[in-house]
């Protein structure tokens, strides 16, 4: 006779994690924004938590790189300078456009579904009745550019690319003020015929022009420019 079946109960949400979540929507609403300072004596009363919570909070936090800990400065919600951003523009350039041409060759122009799907998701979260948290629309518009990357199906370039998850975030939190939730659902619907169209040029475009729109300049030539 076979073992009767166990009962599986997921596990309560801790006290850190609870935290942590509720800092990174603030920030990636636009509620902290770059530059904040994250005082402990003030989240320890702010959130009813004990210290040692929120300082375990903080560093979780601090390894996404949604913020820096610096010794006697304490916590600050990371802001991308100029140099930050034109950094990642090039590395965009590499992994994501790098990918993306990998994915429409294995595709044979085509992107697979999943990308496509991330687009429609995407789109119709930012055209959604009701007008969504930034924090959503910064999570979706990362999905998408996840999705492309994946597509490539090469584990090591998509592992670089997580790695910058925390800046393409911020990227979007710091643009806000550039776009509409409009304007990036056509934007990303768009980015994605183009691709199939136009192919990897269109995402090298689409990264300069939103870099240019943040810095208030031009990023210079990315990898498939030089």
């Amino acid at each position: 006779m076979s073992a009767p079946a166990r009962e599986l109960q997921l596990g309560r949400v801790s006290t850190v994690g609870a935290l942590v979540e509720a800092l990174r929507t603030r920030i990636l609403d636009g509620e902290l924004p770059g530059g904040t300072r994250l005082r402990e004596q003030e989240l320890t009363a702010s959130y009813g938590v004990a210290r040692h919570s929120v300082r375990a909070a903080l560093r979780e936090l601090a390894g996404t790189g949604l913020i820096r800990v610096e010794p006697h400065r304490g916590a600050t919600v990371t802001l991308l300078q100029s140099p930050d951003v034109q950094g990642l523009y090039v590395l965009r350039g590499i992994l994501e456009v790098g990918a993306a041409k990998i994915a429409l060759e294995r595709g044979g122009g085509r992107l697979p579904h999943g990308v496509h799907a991330a687009a429609s998701a995407f789109a119709a979260l930012c055209c959604s009745r009701d007008e969504p948290a930034w924090s959503s629309v910064v999570v979706a518009h990362n999905a998408l550019h996840e999705a492309i990357v994946a597509a490539s199906r090469v584990p090591r370039v998509i592992q670089a690319h997580a790695g910058l998850s925390a800046e393409l975030q911020l990227f979007l939190v710091q643009s806000r003020p550039h776009y509409t939730l409009r304007g990036l659902a056509t934007d990303h619907v768009g980015l994605v015929v183009a691709l199939e169209r136009d192919g990897p040029e269109a995402l090298a475009e689409h990264i300069r022009l939103s870099t240019q729109a943040l810095i208030g300049g031009d990023p210079g030539p990315g990898p498939e420019q030089s």
